[in-house]
């Protein structure tokens, strides 16, 4: 998975604090609801909505099973020139198409007639002994996918789109909102091996009519596949606690929240920034992270922003002291994942140095995609990686 997101600057309808004019004639929306207007329609699933979906799985099973009876009669006609492994076309076709509930059935018709074209073959050689058997396997790996797809309860195609959108609810919840000037914000997600999940995820909101950035970077325990499932829920969570407590509040309640799971390796790490858009005035907590950088614009050096906190889900009552500063024009602020300086048989220091080394020739040259050419130029590839550079221009 590569996502790179930059932030554009908001335009004069879209500053904090400015509302739209409401159509001439349209009450506010507290008058629509409560004085007497009718409430806007809820759509949610009905049974009638269940049992439509359920035939339609019925009718196209139902055209699979006569698909797969139309080619068996073809092999008994034609035994000379149909192959006898025809008819797993329609068995691959429904173990894509079907739910669980139908899926089992339909492998019992196209076992059933694979046993009616072997039984009428003029004389059964080795090769289509073995062909058979082979079908019989196939019909039993199908057999044994749809009673575990049963757990989920939708077909292959369903369920794979599930997860695609699971992902992309990540990624939007990594999204920054769009900022004022001279604010920009970039964001880049690499994982490990190029898979799809990631178990490093960014969640950032605004606050206070636009004027407060809240920002976190989050890497699970694990990495790829393996870390992608906790990091969809805890993006989820984490997007909500960000958005509705006060940023001295959100470190402990993710705490309490890992905690709560109890899951054998639920500890995560973060680093939390809470940005004053008008002032610059920010400040940094984390959590068993690596710590922020603060470049600053006058000496084209980097501070190190260093403030101790245990790691999420591991310690109860735990207690996130902050690193306060301010940002001044040209001044920029990295957060980063471990995976941008671990190396193996190599001291973390230094590679906060390299870091910071590359992050300074990068912006020197500008900082169009600043975060995304770091995220490819560091770390290693066999580890997840999540960049964010916050720059005041």
């Amino acid at each position: 998975m590569t996502t790179d997101h930059t932030t554009r600057p908001l335009d004069a309808r879209e500053e904090p604090g400015h509302r739209p004019a409401r159509p001439a004639g349209r009450a506010p929306l507290a008058q629509r609801v409560r004085g007497g207007g009718a409430r806007p329609p809820v759509r949610r699933p009905t049974l009638g909505h269940r049992r439509r979906a359920l035939l339609r799985e019925h009718r196209a099973g139902l055209l699979l099973a006569l698909a797969t009876v139309g080619l068996t009669l073809l092999v008994v006609v034609y035994t000379e020139r149909m192959p006898t492994t025809a008819l797993m076309v329609p068995l691959l076709v429904g173990s894509l198409l079907l739910g669980p509930r139908t899926l089992p059935w339909f492998v019992v018709v196209v076992m059933a007639c694979v046993t009616v074209q072997i039984a009428v073959q003029p004389e059964v050689t080795y090769r289509i002994a073995a062909a058979t058997v082979v079908q019989f396997l196939m019909g039993l790996i199908v057999l044994v996918s749809a009673l575990r797809r049963a757990r989920l309860g939708v077909a292959g195609v369903r369920g794979e789109s599930m997860f695609v959108d699971l992902r992309d609810r990540i990624l939007t919840q990594g999204r920054v909102p769009a900022l004022p000037e001279p604010w920009d914000v970039q964001t880049a997600l690499r994982s490990a091996g190029g898979t799809p999940f990631a178990g490093d995820f960014v969640v950032a909101t605004t606050l206070e009519a636009g004027l407060r950035l809240e920002l976190v970077v989050v890497d699970v325990s694990g990495k790829g596949e393996q870390a992608g499932t906790r990091a969809l829920l805890l993006s989820g969570a984490f997007g909500g606690l960000l958005g509705a407590l006060p940023s001295d509040r959100f470190l402990p309640a993710a705490n309490d929240y890992l905690l709560r799971q109890g899951w054998d390796e639920g500890f995560a790490t973060a680093v939390h920034l809470s940005l004053d858009l008008a002032t610059g005035d920010y400040e940094v907590r984390t959590a068993g992270h690596p710590p922020a950088l603060h470049r600053l614009s006058g000496s084209g050096r980097w501070q190190v922003l260093r403030c101790e906190g245990p790691v999420l889900g591991v310690l109860e009552a735990a207690e996130y002291p902050p690193v306060r500063g301010r940002l001044g024009s040209g001044d920029a602020v990295l957060l980063y994942t471990d995976g941008m300086v671990e190396e193996p048989r190599r001291d973390i220091d230094l590679g906060i140095d390299a870091l910071q080394g590359a992050a300074e020739a990068m912006l020197r040259g500008g900082t169009t995609g600043a975060a995304g050419r770091l995220a490819d130029a560091l770390g290693s590839p066999e580890d997840d990686r999540a960049v964010v550079l916050v720059h005041r221009r």
